[in-house]
């Protein structure tokens, strides 16, 4: 079992935009589709890069905010979303084993397809909370990002969003990485 330090979570309520480094609020606390929100600013160079789909345990704090027991696996999918050769966010998506069912199957074979385009376009999808934390070298979630998307020396930000989808609860992280236009 690798020991991890979990950063610290906070409501997105709790945060105001002069709290949160510049140019980085408007992607942490936009409540629409990130998918949406990122072709819009990179057009269509924007791609998604499956990185690992597998099934694991969560991370602690990952399981009491999916309501799922310690010993359940959930079908994790790591993606990078890149913009031209611009690596700008590291997404990992959480789906509980016992939220497999009905219309939530079809979240299993997403490939390269952004799952906000499949979220977003169900109107039955209900975003829960909206968490903000900020991450260092210690901490899984970075160390994650910093395999998959390149070499990131510095401390970076990210947010996590817990979903109910088909009447199932779904965790999605999304680890804003260095190349990310701050404007």
């Amino acid at each position: 079992m690798h020991h991890s330090i979990e950063p610290n979570w906070y409501l997105s309520e709790s945060f105001r935009e002069s709290d949160l480094p510049e140019g980085l609020s408007d992607w942490l606390l936009d409540a629409g589709s990130l998918t949406t929100k990122l072709v819009a600013s990179c057009g269509s160079h924007f791609n998604v890069r499956p990185v690992s789909q597998q099934w694991e345990r969560p991370l602690k704090s990952e399981q009491v905010l999916l309501g799922i027991r310690r010993k359940e696996v959930a079908l994790t999918r790591q993606v990078v979303l890149i913009c031209g050769d611009t690596p700008w966010v590291f997404a990992r998506t959480l789906i509980p084993a016992s939220s497999f069912r009905g219309r939530a199957k079809r979240l299993a074979y997403l490939k390269s397809k952004p799952l906000g385009a499949v979220l977003f376009s169900d109107p039955h999808t209900v975003r829960k909370t909206m968490e903000i934390a900020h991450f260092n070298q210690r901490h899984l979630l970075h160390q994650y990002a910093n395999h998959h998307a390149g070499k990131i020396d510095e401390d970076l930000w990210g947010r996590r969003t817990l979903f109910q989808f088909a009447g199932q609860p779904l965790l999605v992280n999304e680890i804003f990485l260095p190349g990310i236009p701050k404007d």
